[in-house]
């Protein structure tokens, strides 16, 4: 039996662009991965939705502009990037995000 190779790239999809407005965050689990996407201006990013200083739910955060910051401790991150702001060295995992018929697809 032949499938798709281990490394492969899967198209998923995730959520309905209604449920992601602009200047919203949102939290969705995805094949065991916890992920934030975040609407800047009508541009979908999605990125690892646990922040790297305690764990806290990313999606679940402020969005300011292209800043999300984590409801339990304040830090903060570039969701354009995963770039935290207040770390130099933590970089969280950015997903590839397309949008299809009102439907939001990421790459995993």
């Amino acid at each position: 039996m032949r499938g798709a190779p281990r490394d492969a790239v899967v198209e998923v999809p995730v959520a309905r662009t209604a449920d992601v407005a602009p200047g919203t965050a949102r939290q969705v689990v995805v094949q065991g991965a916890v992920i934030a996407l975040s609407n800047v201006g009508g541009q979908l990013y999605a990125m690892d939705g646990v922040c790297v200083h305690r764990g806290g739910p990313l999606g679940e955060g402020d969005l300011q502009g292209k800043v999300l910051e984590c409801p339990l401790h304040g830090w903060t991150y570039d969701v354009t990037s995963g770039q935290s702001l207040v770390n130099p060295a933590a970089k969280l995992r950015m997903y590839p995000v397309a949008v299809r018929d009102g439907e939001i697809f990421l790459d995993l």
